[in-house]
Parts: structure tokens; C-alpha cells; sequence
């Protein structure tokens, strides 16, 4: 799954990152169970206190569920869900401007720059 990891993040932050873009992108559903902590630390090659780690952090935010005896599943609830993706979105958006920002990019050049980014899109599809 992931051959590498960032040094500058724990491990288990960067884990719990990689199973929210998997719900928000659908790969995991609403629902659905999880890989169990032995065979999640197997097929990241970590430590399975990290997978118990991020899954904890998940279920503290409300994102994982662990249901005694059955496992770990992505919860039902959808506003969490939904508060989950609007979250993503927002983290890359901000992260996106940041870094356009940094190389000198005004906030115009920055949009005007999408719009056109967006508009050979939209061409390419017609």
C-alpha cells in the first residue's frame, strides 16, 4: 500500500491521513470494516501499536467505529462523513494557496490560474 513515510509526521498521523482520503474518495464505505490490526500492520510493514494508535485517533474523531468482538469499521454516520470531506477539502485548499502564495502568486493569479486550469478541462471533455 505505502512504501514510504514522512519523517516529519508520526507514522500513525500519516496512516490515519491515508485511511480518511480512502473514505472520503469512497474506497472505503460507510460501514464497511477495516483490516484488522494485525494484518493492517503487516501490509504497511509497521508496528501494530501504530495501527492501534491510528485507529484510536480515528475513533476518538468519530470516523472509525470499534464494535467488541466484530472489528473496526467506518462509521454510519453521515454528517460525520460529510464533515470529514468538507475537512479534506478545506486542509487542500489551504495548503494549495499556501504554497502559491509562497512562490509569489497573488490571490487573482492564483484563481485567474484555475479558471483557465478548469476551462482546458472542461474543453478536453467536449
Amino acid at each position: 500500500m505505502m512504501d514510504e513515510f514522512n519523517a516529519s509526521k508520526p507514522i500513525y498521523l500519516q496512516l490515519a491521513d491515508r485511511i480518511n482520503r480512502m473514505i472520503v474518495s469512497k474506497e472505503l464505505q460507510a460501514g464497511e470494516k477495516l483490516q484488522s490490526v494485525r494484518d493492517m500492520a503487516v501490509s504497511y510493514n509497521v508496528n501494530p501499536n501504530t495501527i492501534q494508535r491510528t485507529y484510536s485517533e480515528l475513533e476518538r474523531e468519530g470516523i472509525l467505529e470499534t464494535r467488541r468482538g466484530q472489528g473496526t469499521f467506518v462509521t454510519e454516520q453521515e454528517d460525520r462523513l460529510i464533515r470529514l470531506r468538507g475537512n479534506l477539502k478545506d486542509e487542500q485548499i489551504q495548503s494549495f494557496v499556501k504554497v502559491m502564495q509562497e512562490m509569489g502568486y497573488s490571490s487573482h493569479e492564483i484563481i485567474s490560474g484555475l479558471q483557465e486550469h478548469f476551462g482546458q478541462m472542461n474543453k478536453g471533455d467536449a
